[in-house]
């Protein structure tokens, strides 16, 4: 068993995830090969989320997560399998996002199924990625009782 493999791809999915949450765009981008494919599987997205390449994806996700939009990604329960330079995964998401622009919050949980490859420069990068939801709540902000947002890094208008 590679366990260093094991620890370099859990942290390559643990900064793919802290990355997309900040928007740390050129960051994100060097988790994922140039090839990558992504599937999302997410109603509240309005269309299937399939890209083609790095370029797709991060153009796509940094032209969506704008505004103060606010994301939290969790992964936990990771499933590895290595063979040599590849390698597969699963990973349970639990993911919120708030959209104060439109008043909602989506809640939802899925189970990431993630190819890697360990390329010429010796990093891991994620290949392959996507995901079908258990489930996705949208939820309006104002049916929360008192609800109050106080604090968010994408909006300068509320305290930190």
């Amino acid at each position: 068993m590679d366990l260093v493999a094991l620890e370099e791809i859990r942290a390559l999915k643990y900064r793919y995830l802290r990355t997309l949450d900040m928007r740390e765009w050129e960051e994100f981008a060097d988790t994922l090969t140039v090839d990558a494919v992504a599937d999302y599987g997410s109603p509240s997205g309005g269309r299937p989320l399939q890209f083609d390449s790095r370029e797709a994806i991060v153009g796509y996700l940094s032209g969506a997560m704008t505004g103060t939009m606010i994301t939290s990604h969790v992964c936990s329960h990771p499933e590895i399998e290595v063979d040599g330079d590849t390698a597969s995964g699963s990973w349970c998401l639990e993911d919120t996002v708030i959209i104060p622009d439109h008043g909602v919050m989506i809640r939802g949980a899925a189970y990431y199924r993630d190819t890697y490859r360990r390329e010429s420069d010796g990093r891991w990068r994620i290949a392959r990625t996507g995901y079908q939801r258990n489930y996705e709540a949208v939820i309006p902000l104002a049916s929360i009782k008192g609800f109050t947002l106080t604090s968010s890094r994408w909006d300068p208008s509320l305290t930190h």
